[in-house]
């Protein structure tokens, strides 16, 4: 499973947040949303809040990725970019056989291991603990991405099979 938020199937993939300058010279501290993700180091260019921008450098520092972007020259043009999404391209992405975006999911229908219905991924909240976002009707379900808990995906399907722990927090939908 590769992380991944706010992301629609077919345009570019957020993969982190600009969470501040660093420096004089422009360069903006990205946390990614999977630490293991390289993608900074191959990306040409970025997507910050949906404005692109070429990509001039990339390091890994702890914990997160210092970017020096063209057209960002001074600390108050990449202080102005602070809270913003990072996102790349699709095919900068390099992904293994196994692996999917959790924003593939969004979409997809969810069932329990014995076909039952259990709604459809709305959407995916990225944080230390990933959670999918199910709406079932009037429900709305967050079921954290653990391998575990998701035992069969099926893009071609578009379906989810997951296997809950008991007690899955749910809440009723406002306006229905």
């Amino acid at each position: 499973m590769t992380r991944g938020g706010g992301s629609s199937p077919d345009g570019p993939v957020e993969i982190g947040v600009v969470s501040r300058a660093h420096g004089i010279r422009g360069e903006i501290r990205v946390h990614l949303h999977n630490p293991e993700s390289t993608a900074l180091e191959v990306a040409e260019e970025v997507l910050v809040g949906g404005r692109a921008f070429a990509v001039a450098a990339a390091r890994p520092v702890q914990g997160a990725y210092l970017v020096a972007l063209r057209g960002v020259g001074d600390r108050d043009a990449a202080d102005a970019l602070r809270g913003q999404a990072v996102a790349v391209h699709r095919d900068d992405l390099e992904l293994g056989d196994d692996e999917v975006l959790l924003a593939d999911l969004i979409g997809c229908r969810v069932e329990l291991p014995d076909g039952s219905d259990w709604g459809v991924v709305r959407r995916v909240e990225p944080g230390p603990q990933d959670r999918l976002v199910i709406e079932h009707g009037a429900v709305e379900r967050l079921l954290p991405v653990v391998d575990e808990l998701l035992i069969d995906i099926d893009l071609d399907r578009r379906r989810v099979v997951v296997d809950p722990p008991e007690g899955i927090p749910e809440d009723r939908i406002r306006g229905r």
